[in-house]
């Protein structure tokens, strides 16, 4: 299958998922962005989207996108070193057009899915997942009712380790985002020379605003517990 045995291929599936998880992250900014505003708010919001069907598919369907998309960041990187061979171990001057991030975007990647999961167990794991098994009051959800983000961002904040470990994980991501937004769109055939420049300097933009309102919930949160 094309989208399989190519190179090509891969890239396309690889751009596709990334472009939906960009959607995915800008909305999700977006909404963390309320907890600053408004508990109340926030925590409706937590409500509406915990464990009801469309939530749910929702949340299998962007699982789904994160495996396709880490599947294909496997058989990219697995196919470059193949091609390469013993050529990557010699000492070779680095092109000008070459990133640091693209060179160890399979690292970043990496660095993002260890996060994820530290993510998923601090958030998902006590939100959603305990409505889905059942569990709807805060004394047997450890102290925290399951639709009460708003108290999990505070109480997981208050930490000030995981709000390094969260800092050190959306640095991660905004190198990861920023370099494939670029080029998943050079990937797409929409950059030209010229146009390559400026979707460089977009990326960067638009990336540092959503990974930058990310941070901002942290240490807002972070501030507020001192």
């Amino acid at each position: 299958m094309w989208l399989i045995n190519s190179s090509v291929g891969r890239k396309v599936v690889m751009s596709l998922t990334g472009f939906a998880l960009i959607l995915f992250l800008t909305f999700h900014m977006a909404m963390n962005l309320v907890a600053i505003f408004s508990a109340e708010a926030y925590n409706m919001i937590c409500e509406f989207l915990g464990a009801n069907w469309y939530a749910l598919v929702a949340t299998v369907g962007l699982a789904g996108l994160v495996a396709l998309h880490f599947l294909y960041a496997l058989l990219l990187t697995f196919q470059n070193r193949k091609a390469r061979g013993s050529e990557r171990y010699a000492v070779t001057n680095t092109p000008k057009q070459v990133t640091w991030a693209s060179q160890n975007m399979f690292v970043l990647g990496l660095i993002v899915v260890l996060g994820l999961g530290l993510h998923l167990f601090n958030f998902w794991y006590k939100m959603q997942l305990s409505e889905i098994m059942g569990i709807h009051g805060a004394i047997e959800n450890g102290g925290i009712a399951p639709t009460d983000g708003a108290g999990f961002i505070a109480a997981t904040f208050s930490n000030p380790v995981y709000v390094v470990l969260y800092l050190i994980w959306l640095g991660a991501i905004w190198f990861h985002l920023n370099h494939g937004f670029w080029s998943a769109l050079q990937t797409m055939g929409w950059s030209n020379k010229i146009w390559l420049n400026r979707w460089k300097v977009v990326s960067a933009i638009y990336t540092s605003i959503v990974m930058g309102g990310f941070a901002l919930v942290v240490i807002i949160y972070f501030a507020k517990s001192l």
